[in-house]
């Protein structure tokens, strides 16, 4: 069982990563390319890319073993630039820390390459950089925007969850089992771990290529970073450049308010909402009234006229969205 202990800052200081953190994701999908793991569909997954995971790209199974990757290579960046700008200023203390877990888990000896990251050697860590941008590509590159789709639906998932009961009882819904009491979130584990937030918050990330359980970052002063199976079970499908994918995101509001959301990013009124989507005005008053209610839109009035747009919050939902076709009638 894992215990994440939570005192009144640290309720404070949670909050859900807006948007999917490549290399955390790519440290993860490495991990579950080297488990043994019988899932027939990862399994293809897995001889697949063990075909055609570029020559670059295989020194990070130096570092990567099936349930266990050193912390500095994966930060929770928001873009793969960000990210290895992040690995290659790494703490000395966690670069050591990471290189020598390896070994504690009896792992072969840590070839040059890595010792040389222990000596700040420009070489070894050009060699680690280029890897893992190999390792992206191939990896990720193809799905990346299933990804961010499927991030964006989890993301709202969870905002949806928290605003209508609470933090507490959104964090129980993010993991099957776990449970929220006198302070302590219990997450099922085949071991046993208690870890004390101590002020620090706690990040929430949910990945799609991890199906084990919940993987903790706990690096001194940083906020404790949680990465959670959010996925199918199943290998993300690449979808094609321009062609047609459905947005998660309508199958955690409802596909009515999706499209309200995404129209929304521009202000109209209850009634120019229904003219756009082609529903009455008691149904996009009532649809208005549910997104308002998440913190997803806000509302005024204007004269006998009501006016909605975005929030925060809702543009972060919603982006890379597209508003679906909808009738041509101008908003009011």
């Amino acid at each position: 069982m894992i215990r994440v202990e939570f005192t009144a800052d640290d309720l404070v200081r949670t909050r859900h990563l807006p948007e999917p953190a490549p290399l955390v994701e790519l440290k993860l999908s490495l991990m579950m390319l080297r488990r043994p793991d019988s899932t027939v569909l990862f399994g293809r997954w897995r001889r697949r890319l063990a075909r055609s995971l570029p020559v670059a790209a295989r020194p990070l199974f130096d570092l990567v073993l099936p349930y266990q990757g050193p912390a500095f290579i994966d930060p929770p960046s928001g873009s793969l630039a960000e990210g290895l700008e992040a690995v290659r200023t790494s703490p000395a203390t966690l670069v050591r820390l990471g290189v020598e877990q390896r070994t504690a888990v009896g792992a072969a000896p840590a070839p040059r390459w890595l010792r040389g990251l222990l000596d700040d050697d420009a070489e070894a860590w050009d060699l680690l950089c280029e890897a893992l941008s190999a390792a992206y590509e191939a990896t990720l590159g193809p799905v990346w925007p299933e990804v961010e789709r499927r991030h964006r639906a989890e993301f709202a998932r969870y905002a949806l969850a928290t605003a209508e009961t609470g933090l507490a009882a959104g964090l129980t819904q993010l993991v099957p089992g776990a449970c929220f009491q006198d302070g302590v979130w219990e997450v099922p584990a085949p071991f046993d771990r208690r870890v004390r937030l101590g002020g620090r918050g706690l990040t929430l990330l949910p990945t799609f290529h991890w199906t084990a359980t919940p993987v903790l970052a706990d690096v001194p002063d940083r906020p404790v970073l949680l990465a959670y199976p959010a996925g199918p079970g199943t290998p993300l499908p690449a979808v094609a450049a321009g062609g047609p994918a459905q947005d998660p995101l309508a199958g955690v509001l409802g596909a009515t308010r999706a499209r309200v959301l995404l129209l929304l990013g521009e202000e109209h009124t209850t009634s120019g909402v229904a003219r756009r989507l082609g529903v009455s005005v008691a149904a996009a008053s009532t649809h208005a009234a549910a997104l308002r209610g998440a913190g997803l839109i806000a509302s005024r009035r204007d004269g006998r006229a009501v006016r909605h747009h975005r929030t925060a919050l809702g543009t972060l939902l919603t982006r890379s969205g597209r508003l679906p076709d909808t009738a041509s009638c101008p908003g009011g």
